[in-house]
């Protein structure tokens, strides 16, 4: 009862995570979904446009071209969002940074809202790419944020509430995007509009909570202000333990400005925490999942699942994902980060490989079809369980306060291009090897399984001072201490 109790003095910090994620995360999800929807009736549209403007209907390769930059623009625009990420919050801080980035969403949900009475289809690609920008500036300051404001005990679960959003998100845009509500000729510029409500209600309800307690104490000096904000957030005047982790991590900085991109990329005193985030966590997109949803519905029609059924079962694997996803935010701070993100590449993999043997042999018995779609829900699963959720925990365990911000430049650039990567060249991937195009991402999860459950130290329940230790020992393992601990001084300094 006194851990129940002791939690729920936190209400305050789990209000702010969900207005982080709303306005941050669920953004991230619901793009990812809701565009595939209307795009039938936006293809008409630029269609109509065309004809309109030049007197002739515009070709079927590109009209096909035009949709498919559309759909891909998001990603170019996560690249620049995510590009500053690393600038931005340092500059003027996390709260001021969603602040102005919930101002860039509602301008593209103004543009995605007029483009058809304007008769441009040129404002739904500004849209999407702001969108775009959005959600990567958006999506790294979030998480930012959260794992800068929450105690030690409670940052897994805090973090982890960003994937919860990404599902939650994806749900939402799945359900909305139905013929029943927003998937009609009518809606669909309604529909791609949506995103301006949660921006317009982080926008009001963000003024109300304080910036980050960690950022106000270690880049700003503001040693008050840091100590407002804990007690505001937590709700309890002892704060002398989380002070003291604070000072030894400014301390352990030596008061420098935050690092560059080139620092993390060529500092060794960072190099396992780069592998570490970028491997396993900013390119989970080559575990499959993605591509997993894009083959889902090749998978059903061959199962012979109607095609006015599809969309409710993707449904279905979409809220699988959200609730596997919120399962994990309460084993991860008691299995730890690397069990659960380790041992769950390792079973996506060998699912997958499963997965690509039925496939093989679908037309042997009218009932593997059936098998195939319930690998997929397993799949779906696993991911939730793991990678998923992990992914967006770790990285916030991995690196000091000066490198934090640079750290998630380099992930949220990785991790979109990934996307933008697979998105594109996954069509041409299943056109070559067929079903075997699986057995790439099962190369990948078995590799980063690998990567985790051998060199990856745990992270839960460590201070940042603690999980710095812990990885100096894989940066320097051929090293005394003394000159451990001068290079890690040299290499804070420019």
């Amino acid at each position: 009862m006194e851990d129940a109790s002791g939690k729920l003095q936190y209400w305050r910090l789990y209000l702010l995570s969900m207005v982080l994620g709303i306005g941050g995360s669920f953004q991230y999800g619901i793009q990812v979904s809701v565009i595939t929807s209307p795009a039938v009736h936006v293809q008409s549209f630029v269609n109509h446009t065309w004809l309109w403007r030049y007197g002739a209907p515009v070709d079927d390769s590109s009209n096909q071209l035009i949709w498919s930059f559309i759909v891909a623009v998001l990603s170019l625009g996560a690249v620049a969002g995510a590009v500053h990420s690393g600038s931005i919050p340092v500059t003027y801080g996390r709260k001021k940074a969603l602040l102005f980035n919930n101002v860039v969403a509602i301008v593209a949900a103004i543009l995605m809202l007029f483009s058809r009475m304007a008769k441009s289809f040129e404002m739904i690609l500004l849209g999407r790419f702001l969108y775009g920008y959005n959600v990567g500036l958006g999506l790294s300051v979030h998480l930012m944020y959260l794992g800068e404001s929450s105690p030690k005990k409670l940052r897994g679960f805090m973090t982890l509430t960003g994937s919860i959003f990404i599902g939650f998100g994806k749900v939402i845009g799945q359900i909305i995007g139905i013929k029943e509500i927003m998937g009609t000729e009518d809606m669909w510029p309604y529909l791609l509009a949506v995103s301006g409500i949660p921006a317009i209600l982080q926008l009001v309800t963000l003024l109300f909570f304080p910036e980050s307690p960690r950022y106000l104490y270690i880049d700003k000096g503001d040693t008050e202000g840091s100590i407002k904000a804990l007690q505001w957030l937590w709700q309890e005047d002892d704060l002398k333990l989380e002070l003291d982790d604070m000072k030894k991590e400014r301390e352990s900085t030596q008061g420098e400005k935050a690092k560059t991109v080139k620092d993390v990329l060529c500092s060794r005193c960072v190099r396992w925490q780069l592998l570490t985030l970028i491997i396993p966590c900013a390119g989970v997109q080559f575990c499959g999942i993605n591509a997993l949803y894009f083959y889902a519905f090749d998978i059903f029609r061959e199962s012979g699942v109607p095609e006015n059924q599809m969309h409710y079962l993707a449904i279905g694997l979409g809220a699988t994902e959200l609730f596997t996803v919120t399962l994990c935010s309460f084993l991860i701070d008691r299995a730890g980060r690397k069990k659960l993100m380790g041992y769950g590449y390792l079973l996506m993999g060998i699912t997958m490989c499963v997965l690509t043997v039925m496939l093989s042999i679908k037309d042997l018995n009218p009932w593997i079809p059936y098998v195939n779609i319930g690998l997929i829900f397993c799949v779906i699963c696993i991911y939730g369980l793991g990678p998923s959720g992990v992914s967006m925990a770790l990285p916030a365990d991995l690196f000091l306060q000066a490198w934090r911000p640079s750290a998630y430049v380099i992930s949220g650039t990785v991790n979109w291009i990934s996307m933008f990567l697979v998105a594109m060249l996954f069509g041409y991937f299943v056109d070559a090897l067929g079903q075997f195009c699986f057995l790439i991402f099962v190369a990948y999860s078995i590799c980063s399984a690998a990567f985790l459950l051998y060199f990856v130290p745990e992270t839960k329940g460590k201070t940042m001072v603690e999980i710095m230790e812990d990885f100096n020992k894989l940066n320097y393992k051929n090293r005394g201490a003394d000159t451990e601990r001068t290079d890690i001084d040299l290499a804070t300094k420019f």
